[in-house]
């Protein structure tokens, strides 16, 4: 992988679009997760005999969700660092 070109306000642009792909699925799967699991546990009170279990699922799912998030965030930093070192060879 070798450097980007950031010498100019296009080249700038071009590498943030290139970065906002890295991780993108898993940031959007954790963010649906997260607001799936909160929606779960705020209904939980009315769901009546199965109230426990859909609060568990939603505690689940924000855990989930959380955890997908900062695989991303994990992802592209990497990603970044690996971009910002230059090549021997």
């Amino acid at each position: 992988m070798t450097r980007p070109d950031l010498s100019d306000a296009e080249a700038v642009a071009r590498y943030r679009a290139e970065l906002r792909v890295v991780g993108r699925n898993q940031r959007l799967a954790g963010f649906a997760l997260v607001i799936l699991g909160a929606i779960a546990v705020w209904g939980a009170g009315y769901a009546g005999a199965a109230g426990p279990a859909v609060q568990w699922a939603g505690y689940a799912a924000l855990a989930v969700g959380w955890a997908l998030m900062l695989a991303a965030i994990f992802l592209r930093t990497r990603y970044h660092r690996r971009r910002m070192q230059e090549m021997q060879s």
